[in-house]
């Protein structure tokens, strides 16, 4: 069975954080840390403004106890307020620009956020400003993008030319984020006496049912998770030598391990896009010889497709992992063909910290449809479905679940829903379905949580459902995944009209759920029945549905 010993786990080191950038810096002081839009920071330029962000979030009253949220694109300022926040002693809390409104609201009420770092972007500002007033919330630090880059006028024009940028207040209740840099950098020291039990991020997961839920990842959490994304990778990489192309949200936990942290750890420049364009990244990839190259399957499906692969010489990349939905055979193939390099595959959640399992970039190729094996330091078992009590042998079906350094704490302030998520001793239940073969090998066959897994992002179909609900015409919805070919995943409701409505649209419900529903929770096919199938006690059934839509794809 895929599991590893107590001896293995402790190799990994629980620490701060913020003390991963220190040891760096000191090793590597003028080594590249970042490069974005023509502008480069060494390690020791990184460190000098994390120490000033974390200087100017102390004098907003920020320390032990206190949540600052992110509300962030793909630029430093997430790298520098994400490292100054743990410097400043508070806790990280990650928002996506994807949640709708309502689930935004929640996340600054149910983590106790007080300050939000986001950006002047016409689609950023204007969502969360009126929180200031109907949340908890009580200060917005505003970025602006052109600030990091090499020529901040001529971004700023152009940005200002394309109608991207808001009118930001001139409100007390607003902070600009160059003002926060805009001191000696002398922070009082939070000395982190606990790493394993101290709260650094509260990184929020959907549900199956109800309001998100929020993980509690510890610095121990965090660090030994970037050490085990290490020690995956021993022999393949180089520290100080390493270039990483990033390119996925920063907000995800994926990147915030494989890219943010994973980086760090290997002293390795980070090459940052703003926005993920296939043509913009093999470009990218050829001219900067990027090495390491995270991604979703979308985004390795994207490049494929696009004209001009084959002109580009991707042989700099050493490693390449895809993750947050499966890999079709296909697409590892054809990447294969165009890099020369292995495209792997991992597996992980964001209980996990990211760190479950990873695909091996030398020796023999891994058998088709797995995810991989698990990452030193992941104890990785499979437990019967039927609620027994013993784990299963090789090659049979049950509930994956792991234990580690890199497992979560516990749901915050979720007592019940942590108790439900664990076994007697100590493991984490994942939902998911799969079984372990006799080389290791992981292989997940189904989600027991209704989960939809759109373009890496999940999607729950309560979520969809509760706001499909809200249309006055609907009588009885259900929501499923279907397969899709560049989302991996898509949503489809089927819907019972009440009666006497009028039949609706594709596109006018995808108006109406606009303001409810984020953009990966958005249905992308609809069909309107007389009836939807139920169990014999009446609830609505989306086995048959299931069933009846496996062999379509959209």
């Amino acid at each position: 069975m895929a599991s590893v010993t107590p001896a293995d786990q402790d190799q990994f080191v629980a620490q701060p954080v913020q003390d991963i950038l220190e040891r760096v810096a000191h090793q590597h002081a003028q080594a590249p840390a970042i490069d974005f839009m023509g502008s480069k920071l060494s390690y020791a330029q990184l460190r000098d403004r994390v120490h000033r962000f974390a200087r100017g979030l102390q004098d907003l009253g920020v320390g032990p106890g206190v949540h600052v949220g992110l509300f962030l694109p793909n630029t430093p300022h997430y790298m520098i307020a994400f490292l100054g926040i743990l410097r400043a002693g508070g806790t990280v809390v990650n928002y996506s620009p994807l949640d709708a409104e309502r689930t935004l609201a929640h996340k600054i009420e149910d983590s106790r956020t007080d300050i939000l770092v986001t950006l002047d972007f016409d689609e950023l500002y204007p969502r969360v400003k009126p929180f200031l007033q109907t949340t908890r919330l009580r200060t917005l630090v505003v970025g602006e993008l052109a600030e990091m880059s090499g020529q901040p006028d001529a971004v700023r024009a152009a940005l200002q030319q394309e109608g991207r940028l808001a009118d930001v207040a001139d409100e007390e209740s607003h902070v600009r984020f160059a003002e926060l840099l805009s001191n000696s950098g002398d922070f009082q020291a939070h000395p982190v006496d606990d790493p394993g039990n101290t709260l650094a991020v509260l990184q929020y997961t959907g549900g199956t049912t109800g309001a998100p839920k929020g993980a509690v990842l510890t610095h121990g959490n965090l660090s030994c998770a970037s050490q085990q994304m290490v020690a995956a990778f021993a022999g393949d990489l180089e520290p100080g030598r390493e270039r990483v192309l990033a390119v996925l949200p920063p907000f995800h936990i994926y990147s915030m391990v494989v890219n943010t942290l994973f980086g760090m750890q290997l002293a390795a420049e980070l090459y940052i896009h703003a926005r993920f364009e296939p043509d913009t990244v093999l470009k990218a990839v050829h001219e900067n010889r990027i090495t390491t190259l995270p991604a979703v399957p979308t985004m390795f499906i994207a490049m494929l497709h696009q004209p001009e692969a084959a002109q580009y010489d991707l042989s700099c990349l050493k490693i390449c992992n895809s993750g947050g939905a499966p890999l079709p055979v296909e697409v590892q193939q054809q990447f294969q063909q165009l890099t020369g390099c292995r495209l792997g595959e991992g597996w992980g959640m964001t209980e996990t910290a990211s760190a479950g399992t990873y695909t091996p970039m030398k020796g023999a190729r891994p058998p088709a449809g797995s995810c991989g094996i698990a990452v030193p330091g992941v104890d990785l078992r499979i437990a019967p479905l039927d609620g027994g009590e013993d784990w299963l042998a090789p090659g049979e079906r049950g509930e994956i679940c792991v234990a580690g350094p890199n497992v979560m704490k516990e749901y915050w302030n979720r007592p019940d829903a942590t108790r439900e998520s664990m076994t007697a001793d100590g493991f984490f239940r994942t939902g998911d379905v799969g079984y372990v073969d006799e080389d290791g090998y992981v292989f997940i066959v189904d989600r027991t949580k209704d989960m939809i897994l759109c373009s890496g992002f999940n999607v729950y179909p309560r979520t969809i459902e509760e706001a499909i609900y809200e249309h006055e015409a609907v009588e009885e919805v259900s929501v499923i995944g279907v397969k899709d070919r560049y989302r991996g995943q898509s949503p489809m409701a089927f819907i019972k009209l009440r009666a006497g409505a009028e039949p609706f649209t594709l596109e006018a419900l995808k108006g109406f759920l606009a303001p409810r529903l984020g953009k990966h929770e958005m249905v992308q096919a609809m069909e309107i029945r007389e009836e939807l199938p139920k169990t014999p006690v009446g609830k609505l059934s989306k086995k048959e549905l299931a069933e009846e839509m496996a062999s379509v794809e959209l």
